[in-house]
C-alpha cells in the first residue's frame, strides 16, 4: 500500500471515529461509524485482504449498522441537549486519556521493533479457508454471537413498546 493512501485512510478513520464520540445525534454517530468501517475496509482491500475487506463492508457497514439504526429508531433516541457528565465523569475520562497517551508513548519510544515476516500457507485468506475456520473452530462463538444479536433485537423491541395509559385502556374497554 502506498504511504499517501495509508495516511489518507488513517486520517479519515481517526476523524470519523472522533465523530462517533463527539456527535450528539445518534444517527450522525452511526453515519460516522459507517464511514470509519468503510475506511478500514478500503485499507483491508489495499493490503490485498479482499475477502476481509468485502466482509467488513457487507457484515459491519451493512448488516450491523442497519441493526443499530433500527434500535435507534425503535428506542426513539433524541440528540442530547445538555451535557450529562459531572465532575467524576470528567475526572475518570481524564485519567483514561492519560493512560492511553502513556501507552502510546511507550510503544513509540521502543527503540527498534523487529517484525519477522512469515509466509502464509497456500489458500490463506480465501473464502474457503475462512468459511472452514468459521464453521469448524469458531462455530460456537459464531452461533453465540447470532443469539446475542437476536436477544438485543428482542430487548430493543420490548423497551420501545409503549405501555397504554389508563385513559387508553379505559377507552379500549368501553368499545
Amino acid at each position: 500500500m502506498e504511504l499517501w493512501l495509508f495516511v489518507f485512510l488513517a486520517v479519515i478513520s481517526i476523524v470519523s471515529a472522533l465523530g462517533v464520540i463527539i456527535q450528539r445525534n445518534p444517527v450522525h454517530c452511526l453515519l460516522a461509524l459507517v464511514l470509519t468501517l468503510l475506511a478500514l475496509a478500503v485499507m483491508f482491500i489495499a493490503l490485498d485482504a479482499t475477502v476481509v475487506g468485502f466482509l467488513q463492508i457487507i457484515v459491519y457497514a451493512g448488516a450491523i449498522m442497519v441493526l443499530f439504526l433500527f434500535v435507534i429508531w425503535l428506542l426513539n433516541l433524541q440528540a442530547e441537549t445538555a451535557p450529562t457528565g459531572g465532575l467524576a465523569l470528567k475526572f475518570f475520562g481524564t485519567i483514561a486519556t492519560a493512560a492511553l497517551v502513556a501507552e502510546l508513548w511507550t510503544f513509540l519510544l521502543r527503540p527498534h521493533l523487529k517484525v519477522k515476516y512469515v509466509g502464509e500457507a497456500a489458500g490463506y485468506g480465501s473464502l474457503t479457508a475462512l468459511s472452514q475456520k468459521l464453521f469448524t473452530d469458531y462455530l460456537i462463538a459464531f452461533e453465540a454471537t447470532s443469539i446475542l444479536l437476536l436477544a438485543a433485537i428482542v430487548g430493543a423491541v420490548a423497551l420501545a413498546r409503549r405501555q397504554p395509559t389508563q385513559r387508553e385502556s379505559a377507552q379500549g374497554s368501553l368499545s
